[in-house]
């Protein structure tokens, strides 16, 4: 990623779980015990998505522990929190996810130019058949290199 960018969590399991076909950057409404967190590096994002309702984008299933030196004012760790993106983004989203199958992963959270930032991936779920085939041609693909390598090397 760019310079002066921060990642806070990542999702490792969205691209093994998902084909995403395209991302979208947005940012997250946060309170001050939350951004703190955050800067600890307190994220989860397993088991998160993005909901589109009335015309507004929640990230839910998202835990940010609570900030280790907060008061009875702390955050609630689960809680739905509002993404920010335009409009046009919103409706674009909206209608996506309408179709059969598509999800609204979260991908990368970190910070950028100090604020909080997601990366959502639209993204259709793999099934087992999938996945497996991926791991066929993957293994196929270091067979292949692993040979020519061979080959280049006994040619000097």
């Amino acid at each position: 990623m760019a310079e002066g960018i921060k990642i806070i969590a990542d999702n490792r399991r969205a691209r093994a779980d998902y084909v995403i076909e395209e991302t979208f950057e947005a940012g997250i409404a946060l309170t001050g015990t939350e951004v703190k967190s955050l800067r600890e590096g307190r994220a989860n994002l397993k088991e998160s998505y993005g909901d589109v309702v009335n015309g507004e984008v929640w990230l839910v299933g998202c835990h940010i522990s609570p900030y280790a030196h907060g008061n009875v004012n702390n955050h609630d760790p689960t809680r739905r929190r509002k993404l920010l993106l335009h409009k046009e983004e919103i409706d674009r989203l909206y209608g996506k996810t309408q179709q059969k199958g598509l999800t609204l992963v979260p991908m990368k959270m970190y910070f950028k130019r100090g604020r909080a930032k997601i990366e959502l991936g639209l993204g259709r779920g793999k099934k087992f058949g999938d996945r497996r085939q991926e791991l066929k041609e993957r293994t196929v693909n270091l067979e292949v290199q692993r040979e020519l390598r061979d080959r280049t090397k006994g040619a000097d």
